[in-house]
């Protein structure tokens, strides 16, 4: 960009700059003359300049509006270039036309804002082909987590509901201007057309894991004693004494469509 830009913690800014990350980064995306590609927190355009002009139609969505000036004069005759200065949490992705292969979402999210926006974006999944994020590490961890581990809980589940999960690499702080105090990762998440274990409500399904696991330490005949009763999971196959990080999605699934059962 053509000014210097302080990075605003607010915004949970950390520029990307290493060059060989950017390639890997690009190799992944790997964008396609028909393709129609959203950027989210563009940032000084490290991915943006070379993902423009090598798609059929790139979208940006940056909160920065000096950045986003910037974008604006460096884009201002480019009919395949939308910018969008707005809170990306406030955006509605439901606003775009459907597009028979969907779009493609790439992005550098920021720690504070990265579970919102997941599940954010989760709300209108359908809209999209792929996702490739890059993300703390213990953020991507989580969202690949299986049962009985230390990082599984509701964004592992949520997660590998509505998308199939694939962690790429890692991305070191020194890949940053300013550098960070967390390490980082590339994930794709790719939208399942269908659900392995499929929810008959998935809103209820996300309630009972965040249930679950708002008392984590507690057993699921305790935890979830609000919404079922330790016969109900016992006639489920489920040992009410387990605890929330053993469960499988598939499980968890079991329990939020007998609920939704009992409920009609």
């Amino acid at each position: 960009m053509a000014t210097e830009h302080r990075a605003r913690k607010r915004f949970g800014q950390n520029f990307l700059h290493d060059q060989r990350i950017i390639d890997r980064i690009i190799d992944a995306v790997n964008p396609g003359e028909e393709d129609y590609l959203i950027e989210i927190g563009p940032g000084q355009g490290a991915l943006t300049n070379r993902l423009a002009g090598h798609c059929k139609h790139l979208d940006v969505i940056e909160i920065d509006r000096d950045l986003a000036a910037e974008f604006s004069k460096q884009f201002a005759e480019d009919d395949h270039f939308t910018l969008h200065n707005v809170d990306v949490l406030r955006f509605d992705f439901t606003t775009f036309p459907r597009r028979n292969h969907g779009y493609r979402v790439i992005g550098n999210l920021p720690y504070n804002i990265s579970t919102p926006l997941l599940f954010h974006l989760f709300g209108c999944k359908d809209l999209f082909a792929d996702m490739l994020f890059m993300l703390q590490l213990e953020v991507v961890n989580r969202m690949c987590a299986k049962p009985g581990s230390k990082s599984y809980g509701r964004l592992s589940i949520m997660t590998q509901y509505h998308c199939q999960v694939e962690k790429l690499f890692p991305v070191p702080a020194s890949a940053f201007q300013p550098q960070p105090k967390v390490e980082s990762a590339i994930i794709r998440l790719r939208p399942w057309k269908t659900p392995p274990s499929p929810a008959d409500d998935p809103q209820l399904l996300e309630s009972v894991v965040r249930t679950a696991f708002s008392q984590r330490r507690k057993t699921l005949q305790n935890s979830l004693k609000t919404l079922l009763d330790k016969e109900l999971l016992a006639s489920l196959g489920i040992d009410g004494t387990r605890r929330a990080e053993t469960l499988s999605l598939a499980e968890y699934v079991t329990i939020s469509n007998e609920l939704n059962q009992n409920q009609q």
